[in-house]
């Protein structure tokens, strides 16, 4: 009871801690639908890139640009607070002895490694997530919605983390049983053969995760009948893609962000809308998205990525290791922690993964934004619509940082940014001056 008792004294302190952070400035307009070219993005032997692209950047209003650099810079703070706050976690864990205790609370229900550990895990996910709701809280409900960009309710939000919830339940404790079981067997190895597996579930998870897990959030139907339907479809058989499953989801139902995916794997794929891409924005724009969303299929980035970062991965287990058996000589007797295959010093090894993760950030974000470039030049070529592009470049930029510094875009984006993926369908469209929908008649015009 003592235990329950700070914990929920923690949970309310954390409310009382973030809760000043909820004032945020009103949200500024997004940019209105349909596509909008500026006269500088016009075909012509005066064509200026560079001019054409600060053209694109002029249609967000200085309120929406201060807006979106808040949004994004607060972001930058968040990962540090989210860092510092997993540790304190941890450190609850571990201090107060829980820790130790629901490793014997398993042991008393059986004293056999894999059921204990899973019994564990089981305790760990649901106190962990109760320790961190109010950073949850504020991260993913209230600072979304103070920025115009969630439409959830509280109840309808909640609903959702439940349901992420039960999957974690259901998915976790049998893979942190396994990683265990791989430690107790092979030793100082076992970092080598968590990494392995690390890979082959990542894998399979790519393949169930748009039968079996994305239905649970949102509803997936047929594309809607229409040219738009048909263009989409055209684009996928050029790409060699299946066009057998092309689908929109509902996501307005819970955000306003525009997004579309080609996801699954070995005969799941499948290529989604969402709703918002759809409704509010046009043509040229959904076609481009959708270009540079099957150049990550059709470039293999899919498993490009989990390779990487299964390889980053296993150098961060290796770093684990590392440090986590000095760690637990210096700290373990002190918390009650016996081996490096004692479920109870999980804490403990998440801490230090977690440490590396984060000064690790640079290099996993760059190798992810090298592909988003790639993907950006695939799509440019395949839809060939870089006005479409550019405009949904800048509908992304209401809450990306549309034109931050280099350092900083190697530290933090994990995309390239708005202002780069402008000037690269202006520099396609330099080259590609006969483009049909920059010539065309009855778009819109904007200075």
């Amino acid at each position: 009871m003592k235990i329950a008792g700070r914990l929920l004294f923690l949970v309310v302190l954390g409310f009382l801690v973030i809760g000043p952070l909820l004032a945020v400035a009103a949200p500024a307009a997004e940019l209105p639908p349909g596509l909008q070219i500026p006269d500088a993005a016009r075909p012509g032997p005066d064509f200026d890139i560079d001019r054409a692209t600060d053209a694109y950047v002029n249609l967000l209003s200085p309120e929406q640009r201060a807006q979106s650099d808040a949004y994004f810079e607060g972001g930058y703070w968040l990962q540090l607070w989210g860092l510092l706050y997993g540790l304190v976690v941890a450190w609850i864990f571990l201090r107060t002895g829980l820790s130790r205790k629901m490793r014997d609370i398993g042991r008393r229900v059986s004293q056999r490694p894999w059921v204990y550990t899973m019994i564990y895990a089981v305790q760990w996910i649901l106190i962990g997530t109760l320790l961190a709701l109010p950073l949850t809280i504020y991260q993913g409900f209230f600072r979304e919605h103070a920025y115009g960009l969630a439409t959830q309710t509280f109840s309808a939000w909640s609903f959702d983390q439940l349901k992420g919830l039960i999957i974690s339940l259901i998915i976790l404790p049998p893979v942190i049983a396994l990683l265990y079981a791989a430690v107790r067997r092979t030793g100082a190895r076992w970092w080598i053969w968590a990494s392995g597996g690390t890979f082959a579930l990542i894998l399979f998870f790519m393949m169930i995760a748009p039968v079996f897990l994305d239905p649970l959030f949102n509803d997936y139907k047929p594309l809607r009948q229409g040219e738009v339907r048909e263009q989409v479809l055209s684009l996928a058989r050029a790409n060699m893609i299946p066009d057998n499953n092309v689908v929109e989801f509902d996501a307005s139902k819970q955000t306003t962000r525009i997004s579309a995916n080609v996801a699954g794997f070995l005969g799941t794929t499948r290529v989604a809308l969402n709703d918002n891409l759809l409704d509010r924005t046009s043509e040229p724009e959904i076609l481009a998205v959708l270009g540079h969303e099957m150049g990550h299929y059709v470039l293999n980035h899919g498993l490009r990525l989990v390779i990487y970062m299964t390889l980053i991965l296993a150098l961060g287990f290796w770093v684990v290791h590392h440090f986590f058996d000095r760690a637990l000589v210096r700290w373990g007797p002190r918390f009650g922690l016996e081996d490096r295959g004692d479920p109870a010093a999980l804490p403990l090894a998440v801490a230090i993964l977690s440490l590396f993760f984060f000064f690790a950030t640079p290099l996993t974000n760059s190798i992810v934004r090298q592909a988003e470039a790639e993907a950006d030049a695939f799509g440019l070529n395949a839809a060939r619509e870089p006005n479409g592009f550019a405009m949904a470049a800048m509908r992304l930029s209401t809450y990306r940082k549309i034109k931050p510094g280099p350092i900083e875009e190697i530290i933090f984006y994990d995309h390239p940014s708005g202002y780069a993926r402008v000037h690269r369908s202006m520099v396609w469209l330099k080259e590609h001056q006969d483009n049909p929908t920059a010539v065309g008649a009855g778009m819109g015009s904007r200075e």
